[in-house]
C-alpha cells in the first residue's frame, strides 16, 4: 500500500522521462531551461525536493506525451488507464462511459 502523504509526482515524472529515453538534462532543455541548470532542476523535481508549477507540469506532460493527471496517479494501474483514456477520441470515451455506467448499475 502506498503512503498517501508522499506525492506520486516524482516517481511518475521519472517513469515518463525514462519511457521516452531521455536524460534529465535533455528534458529540461526541451522545456526551455538553461542547459547549465536543466539537469539539476529536473533532478530536484524527480527527488521531490521541489514541485513544478502548473505551467511547467503541463509543459512536462506535453513533452512526455502523458496527461497532467498522470503525475498524480497513486497506482500503476490508474496511471496506465489514464494514459490509455487520454489517447481515446471523445466518441470512444462516450462509449466507454456508457459501458461502465451500465456495468456499475447492474452490479448494484
Amino acid at each position: 500500500m502506498s503512503d498517501k502523504r508522499i506525492s506520486p509526482l516524482p516517481l511518475r515524472l521519472k517513469q515518463a522521462r525514462k519511457a521516452m529515453g531521455i536524460s534529465q538534462k535533455q528534458l529540461g532543455i526541451q522545456l526551455g531551461m538553461e542547459p547549465g541548470t536543466a539537469s539539476a532542476r529536473m533532478n530536484h523535481y524527480e527527488k521531490g525536493k521541489h514541485t513544478p508549477d502548473y505551467a511547467t507540469l503541463k509543459a512536462m506532460a506535453d513533452e512526455l506525451g502523458v496527461p497532467v493527471a498522470y503525475f498524480f496517479c497513486e497506482s500503476e494501474k490508474s496511471a496506465q488507464l489514464l494514459c490509455l483514456l487520454d489517447q481515446m477520441t471523445d466518441a470512444e470515451k462516450d462509449i466507454l462511459i456508457e459501458q461502465l455506467t451500465k456495468l456499475n448499475t447492474t452490479d448494484k
